[in-house]
């Protein structure tokens, strides 16, 4: 007698649960695109005029007024580069501590963990134009303002990245250190940071470059820079000093990044 056949199995990527869960999710990213779509209210004879818009307003720009550079933009830039500088040191130093403090393999209390980690999140989940618009409000407008809201939003990113490259040290050289009874400074000067070091310069590196950019606008809001130089223009109806105020801000970028990305690839 013949054993009866059996059905074959047959190969499914998702599982009927998964599936479901899949369709789901893209209504309801369909119906949040639908939804966002109407509430900012697209005009679209606008969207249809952007082209000729944008082609006027480069227009405007051309040619750019070269003679404000040494009068006004000079200067700007190099506050906007002395802000994102003062920013970033700042920066590091207080989120060198605040590292420690979040590092589960430095600091055992769960306190200072939770605390560590909520001026991490704290800091970076406000916009730096967040923090301008305070500081502008405390201090004034002008680069002041602009310093403290850079060194303010990047403690928390740079915080967060180097607490956990200390997480990752190799616990070895801790053990060695702790056994021949190395004082907690020793082994975290011999132990941790030669370990930590090439990430802590490449954070703090690639931090700069992104404070360059940032503090270049927050003279939108008073935090001087060349940002407050392009607010002038803009008020003004400068458009060939503007278009100026944009190259120099487009090619201050291009290098900061060419010299950042060289920079890192030195330390790592």
């Amino acid at each position: 007698m013949s054993a009866p056949a059996t059905e074959p199995r047959r190969w499914q990527r998702f599982t009927p649960w998964e599936r479901a869960l899949r369709s789901t999710f893209y209504v309801a990213a369909l119906v949040a695109i639908v939804w966002s779509i109407e509430t900012i209210e697209i005009i679209p004879e606008f969207l249809a005029d952007a082209p000729q818009q944008t082609a006027d307003l480069f227009a405007r720009m051309w040619p750019i007024d070269w003679a404000w550079y040494p009068k006004v933009v000079h200067p700007a830039l190099m506050e906007t580069l002395h802000t994102a500088t003062l920013g970033t040191l700042a920066a590091v130093a207080v989120a060198s501590l605040v590292a420690l403090m979040v590092a589960r393999n430095i600091t055992r209390s769960r306190v200072l963990n939770a605390a560590g980690r909520f001026i991490l999140v704290a800091t970076r989940s406000v916009h730096a134009l967040v923090w301008a618009l305070f500081f502008v409000a405390v201090f004034g407008p002008g680069a002041l303002a602009g310093t403290a809201a850079i060194a303010v939003h990047s403690i928390g990113f740079t915080g967060k990245f180097l607490s956990e490259a200390i997480e990752e040290v190799r616990p070895g050289p801790i053990e060695a250190l702790t056994a021949t009874g190395a004082s907690p400074l020793a082994i975290l000067l011999k132990g941790y940071w030669p370990q930590v070091k090439p990430a802590f310069l490449a954070i703090a590196i690639f931090r700069w470059d992104i404070n360059v950019r940032e503090s270049a606008v927050l003279g939108l809001v008073g935090g001087g820079g060349l940002g407050m130089a392009l607010d002038t223009a803009l008020s003004n109806l400068y458009w060939d000093q503007a278009g100026l105020v944009l190259f120099v801000i487009f090619v201050v970028v291009i290098a900061t990044e060419v010299v950042t990305a060289w920079i890192r690839s030195r330390i790592i």
